[in-house]
């Protein structure tokens, strides 16, 4: 299959060329002809399968035959869970678009409200947002949405899970009842069902990939290791190859920037990314990254998913995620397009039953391999009984967090808005255990 039998229009066709694409992946395949029909479409794609093309595509081809002279009014919209993912849609909306008279523009927090108000009152087509910064303008009456023929909610699932559920409502309610929506998900999750049922009209399904699927070319590594030797351990492992870009994940903010001290006081070249962090510095910091100024880049949770790095050959699990299904979120930024990529955790006695939870919905066995020097002084414990980390606890020889800075509190707090524009405006009640906090993106 060839983009040309998919009924793109020949600008867009040249704009696939130019980036050296040939043949669409199986997700551009069976969602682009569908929402080139006008059909709401509910897609199920994991980050990396090529989904941020299969809906930005049509969306162009739409936009550009459809363009009315003299409306300033916002005709598409885009929303997603985090700045970086905003601005990597953004990217990729204008390398597709760049032979096409499509305006565009992403608005987000932490960085400033005016040039984007500036930009909205010149007019744009097409505007890719975060829920609570969205709200914003909405608030300050600087946006006006009765004018877009169509919704893309892109990482609902991730967006549900961060608390964006109230905010998403109240935009919908300001959309015009006659749209087209677009729902991408990695999973067809229940709540996402719920989700399709209240904001679509008879979607068409397309699901490229089981529920919680990982790239087979990813190998899965566990080092266990006493808690407080955790950074020794780390550091002994980047340090074999210390050159190789590698993304560490922590599970809070405090963490992570105790974790690039560490690093750095050590002679690596290292950077942390967390909702904590300025828009500038969250930027900086995945540039330097991806151009290879940084070889190390500690991340949370709650800042990855805007994270797209080509040939990222290892992930490390500096902290096991709290929930589970965090795991295939993480390691997702590894592996892809067929190549071979490492997903390795450093594991302590305490998160025994996170990795128990991770090896079930794997359904697959993990290699358990001890490092030489860092032997655990308590066996991992695989069974029902397996221990975790507490709700609202660290783990055990870690210093405590302090308050009203970590990035993913287990007891489901919300984090207090510091201006950034991206807050959530509520809490789901699922996973008891694990429970998420609202996000500030």
């Amino acid at each position: 299959m060839s983009f040309e039998s998919l009924g793109l229009v020949p600008a867009l066709l040249r704009a696939l060329a130019d980036q050296g694409y040939a043949e669409p992946t199986p997700i551009q395949a069976g969602a682009i002809p569908v929402v080139l029909e006008g059909h709401d479409l509910l897609a199920a794609a994991q980050t990396g399968t090529g989904k941020t093309a299969a809906f930005s595509l049509p969306l162009l081809q739409r936009m550009s035959q459809g363009s009315q002279p003299g409306i300033r009014r916002p005709r598409a919209l885009v929303l997603t869970p985090t700045r970086e993912l905003a601005a990597q849609i953004l990217d990729n909306v204008r390398v597709y678009g760049k032979h096409l008279r499509v305006s565009n523009t992403a608005i987000f927090g932490g960085v400033s409200m005016g040039p984007q108000i500036q930009t909205l009152r010149k007019g744009v087509d097409i505007v890719i947002a975060t829920p609570g910064r969205l709200v914003d303008h909405m608030q300050q009456r600087t946006i006006d949405l009765s004018g877009v023929e169509v919704l893309v909610l892109d990482e609902a699932d991730r967006m549900l899970d961060m608390g964006f559920l109230p905010s998403l409502k109240r935009i919908v309610s300001a959309l015009p009842r006659q749209r087209q929506t677009l729902l991408f998900s990695a999973t067809f999750a229940p709540e996402i069902k719920s989700l399709a049922m209240q904001f679509m009209h008879s979607p068409r399904e397309v699901s490229v990939t089981p529920a919680n699927s990982v790239a087979t070319t990813v190998s899965h590594q566990v080092h266990p290791v006493d808690a407080s030797r955790k950074r020794d351990l780390l550091l002994h492992v980047l340090s074999k190859e210390s050159r190789r870009q590698t993304l560490v994940f922590s599970r809070t903010k405090h963490g992570a920037d105790k974790l690039v001290r560490y690093l750095e006081q050590s002679g690596l070249r290292a950077a942390a990314i967390h909702g904590n962090k300025s828009q500038n510095a969250r930027t900086r910091a995945l540039s330097d990254f991806k151009n290879g100024r940084t070889t190390v880049l500690v991340a949370t949770d709650i800042a990855a998913r805007g994270i797209d790095i080509d040939q990222l050959p290892i992930v490390i699990n500096f902290d096991l995620p709290m929930v589970a299904e965090d795991y295939v979120h993480r390691i997702g930024r590894t592996g892809r397009a067929g190549a071979e990529g490492v997903a390795l955790s450093l594991v302590s006695h305490e998160e025994s039953g996170l990795l128990r939870d991770i090896r079930k919905l794997l359904n697959q066995d993990i290699a358990i391999s001890e490092v030489p020097g860092f032997e655990l002084s308590s066996p991992l414990r695989l069974d029902a009984q397996a221990p975790r980390p507490k709700q609202g606890q660290r783990q055990p020889q870690q210093r405590p967090q302090r308050q009203g800075n970590s990035s993913h509190r287990p007891h489901g707090h919300a984090q207090q808005n510091n201006g950034g524009g991206d807050h959530a405006m509520g809490n789901r009640k699922r996973r008891p255990r694990g429970r998420r906090p609202a996000a500030k993106a």
